[in-house]
């Protein structure tokens, strides 16, 4: 049985691709600096953002560019620009509760750009057993040991895991691992192909076909 679907937040969960670049362009004007082109942006898209930063916008003080993200970060989560996870896909959530699985989080994220996300009074409170980021974790994707302590802390096997997740490094971090990979392409951002050289269990083109996905995986 699959005990656990273990989600990506960016581009899975919620799509946050384009308000991203948004954001991370108005931290770059207050700094000074010029934007950064959506190329840019969309090449280095699921790497930690300050390790991304310097290939985004090369020579940036990332000491300066995180003190001013954060405040902007602030901004976009109060006004409901980043992070709206819809209605549909709250419901799909549920649905895997409902199916008697574990739902988690693991992501590329410091524990500061999912705190909101943690809050009590969030949308995501009571649906979720547990939510792994670069705070809480000693090895990022792709490194399939990304995956120790949420293995470690509920004692699944990776056999009874599944991560959803939106690029080649979510893919790779769960070969790694061993667990099964489903790969969520409603972003737009990337192209089966992008996909080549890493296992992939199945493609969904929207977050609420994972249910059915994981049905599918689990009888075989």
């Amino acid at each position: 049985m699959i005990r656990a679907v273990v989600i990506d937040v960016d581009d899975t969960l919620c799509l946050t691709e384009a308000v991203c670049f948004e954001l991370e362009n108005e931290v770059l004007a207050r700094l000074g600096r010029g934007p950064m082109s959506r190329a840019a942006h969309r090449s280095t898209w699921g790497l930690p953002l300050l390790e991304a930063m310097p290939r985004r916008s090369p020579g940036v003080d990332l000491g300066a560019f995180a003190a001013a993200y954060a405040e902007v970060l602030g901004a976009y989560v109060a006004d409901g620009r980043l992070d709206a996870i819809t209605p549909e896909n709250l419901r799909t959530l549920d649905a895997l509760a409902a199916a008697g699985r574990d739902v988690m989080l693991l992501t590329s994220r410091t524990e500061a750009e999912v705190a909101h996300l943690l809050d009590p009074g969030h949308v995501l409170a009571g649906r979720l057993d547990g939510v792994y980021h670069a705070g809480n974790v000693r090895f990022g994707k792709p490194d399939g040991r990304a995956f120790d302590e949420l293995l470690a802390a509920t004692g699944l096997t990776p056999a009874q895991c599944v991560y959803v997740g939106d690029s080649p490094g979510d893919a790779q971090a769960a070969n790694g691992a061993g667990l099964g990979f489903v790969a969520c392409m409603q972003s737009g951002v990337r192209q089966r192909a992008d996909f080549a050289g890493h296992r992939v269990d199945a493609f969904i083109d929207a977050f609420p076909d994972v249910v059915g996905a994981v049905a599918r995986l689990e009888a075989g």
